[in-house]
């Protein structure tokens, strides 16, 4: 998604044509994971309509949270996004899966939970998945809910599934030369647990790598909910200290 000057959203115009080719030449089912936030335009549900699966955010039930969790661009709006969502349930036959991120102390009363069991509602999608931050966050001050709160929302918004654990699976490597190339361009974009990175190291047949770039800094130590990952140095935006307690 761009924004040409203060002009009006808009997305990448070979979106059907990439969701068609792609079920053409693998002959698979496709799945479109998106924020949603665009889906009040006719071209973009159009676009979206050969896809198997959409997966949609939805993780507010009125603008005042959505503005503070979801910290949108002035041009969008909350009720117009849920419309978007709306108006494509009533022209879409494929599956539509909400995820919903619950941030404590954010969206995760129980007047917030209701509020979310409404717009829901209104969507009529065909799962719900909650969600909750699994890897350090953009911001420090993001946590976790409880196991508690996330059987709360499963209960309130009724047939949701949690979605809360650990990701399992090994990444794809094979477009890097090395290890380091590896860890340092995965984890600029996904937080790697100690353990990944150790995986990708074993990938290259390579030894010392992880020990070697958090001695030099270029990757540094995390801990995120009782679990240790691995971000690029230079996310500490020129802070010195080698190890953060996010817990």
């Amino acid at each position: 998604m761009t924004f040409v000057g203060d002009g009006e959203p808009t997305l990448n115009k070979d979106l059907g044509w990439l969701i068609q080719n792609t079920r053409d030449n693998l002959h698979l089912p496709t799945a479109v994971i998106t924020n949603g936030s665009l889906m009040s335009l006719p071209d973009v549900r159009n676009d979206l309509k050969n896809a198997d699966v959409v997966i949609p955010s939805l993780d507010a039930g009125n603008a005042e949270i959505f503005k503070r969790i979801d910290r949108p661009h002035r041009h969008l709006d909350y009720d117009t996004i849920l419309q978007g969502q709306i108006d494509f349930r009533q022209e879409y036959s494929g599956q539509i899966w909400i995820e919903i991120m619950l941030v404590k102390d954010l969206n995760d009363s129980e007047k917030e939970l209701q509020s979310l069991r409404q717009a829901v509602a209104m969507i009529k999608p065909d799962r719900v998945y909650i969600l909750t931050p699994i890897r350090p966050p953009a911001e420090r001050w993001v946590k976790p809910v409880d196991v508690q709160t996330v059987l709360k929302a499963q209960e309130i918004i009724g047939g949701a599934v949690a979605a809360d654990a650990p990701e399992e699976g090994r990444f794809d490597t094979g477009a890097f030369a090395k290890a380091r190339q590896a860890i340092l361009e995965i984890g600029s974009r996904h937080p790697l647990r100690k353990e990944q990175a150790s995986a990708i190291e074993r990938d290259f047949s390579e030894t010392g790598v992880i020990e070697l770039m958090l001695a030099t800094e270029e990757m540094i130590t995390v801990d995120y909910n009782g679990r240790e990952y691995l971000l690029p140095g230079h996310f500490l935006r020129g802070k010195t200290q080698k190890r953060i307690k996010s817990r």
